[in-house]
């Protein structure tokens, strides 16, 4: 009994190590990809956002501009964020608590997404989502450990670009940029539409009367089973809140809008935002 007793000991000594040490790793490789992504950043130059600039846009992405706060302030080239939340797989899946960093290259699109996230009691997902030089990528694994998920394609292509185009609404000054091409729809929505390295996808821009985004939805590519199809995507707003002077959305979460009824997979916080500090945290 005595030496089964060590055994077990031992097992979870080398179940603890080899968790921890593919925790690191995990986070290593991730960060690795951040400062590639950053290398091209240029923040030397500085740009500031004129009334003039926002004239050739939609009457209401004009009012999210400047309801936004950022007339007056540094162009914005580089973001990185952290994020703490709610997601699950499936309608019928619990909800899991995650932490996470996103890092954003304004002027030449692309993010790194990584996320911890608590699926039981001493278990946990990582997981990154990649957008780089047109690009996308999702890497999932148990404990750091065991890969589940590593999607690449065309498919995923779309959807790292359909998630981009919607996260702006954090770092609003991207609205200006010449790869995006705007299409005024009503008085408060617009259609924002990007190709970038030949890849091209649009999201409908919903406002509300001050000029706030209220909701985003698109055309996206979803994983039903090992099959990629494109489905009906949606992420409203449900709180904002001003970071370094530049009023943004805060909480929201994304929503799939099934024959069965809307799934909602992920509800998320802003906690912590800052502009043009192409480092890692």
């Amino acid at each position: 009994m005595k030496y089964v007793l060590w055994f077990l000991l031992l097992i979870l000594v080398v179940v603890i190590v080899s968790t921890v040490t593919a925790r690191f790793l995990f986070a290593k490789k991730a960060k690795a990809e951040v400062k590639e992504l950053y290398k091209n950043a240029d923040i030397r130059k500085s740009e500031v956002v004129t009334k003039e600039d926002l004239k050739d846009l939609p009457v209401c992405v004009q009012k999210w501009l400047e309801s936004s706060q950022v007339v007056g302030k540094e162009k914005i080239r580089t973001v990185r964020l952290k994020q703490k939340g709610l997601m699950r797989t499936e309608p019928q899946k619990p909800w899991m608590p995650f932490e996470a960093e996103q890092y954003f290259n304004v002027e030449r699109p692309g993010f790194i997404w990584f996320a911890n996230v608590k699926a039981a009691p001493l278990t946990h997902i990582a997981g990154r989502d990649k957008y780089y030089e047109g690009k996308g990528n999702m890497l999932i694994k148990i404990m750091s450990l065991i890969k589940v998920a590593d999607g690449v394609g065309e498919e995923m292509d779309q959807g790292a670009l359909v998630r981009y185009l919607s996260e702006t609404m954090w770092f609003p000054t991207a609205a200006l940029n010449d790869y995006f091409k705007w299409e005024s729809i009503d008085d408060r929505s617009a259609r924002a539409t990007m190709t970038y390295q030949g890849v091209t996808a649009s999201t409908v821009f919903v406002f509300d009367q001050q000029g706030n985004p209220v909701s985003f939805s698109a055309k996206r590519y979803r994983d039903q089973g090992g099959k990629l199809t494109l489905g009906d995507w949606y992420t409203p707003v449900h709180k904002y809140k001003e970071f370094n002077g530049i009023r943004i959305p805060a909480e929201g979460e994304a929503i799939w809008r099934l024959p069965a009824g809307d799934f909602s997979y992920i509800r998320l916080e802003i906690t912590e935002i800052e502009y043009n500090k192409p480092f890692i945290y």
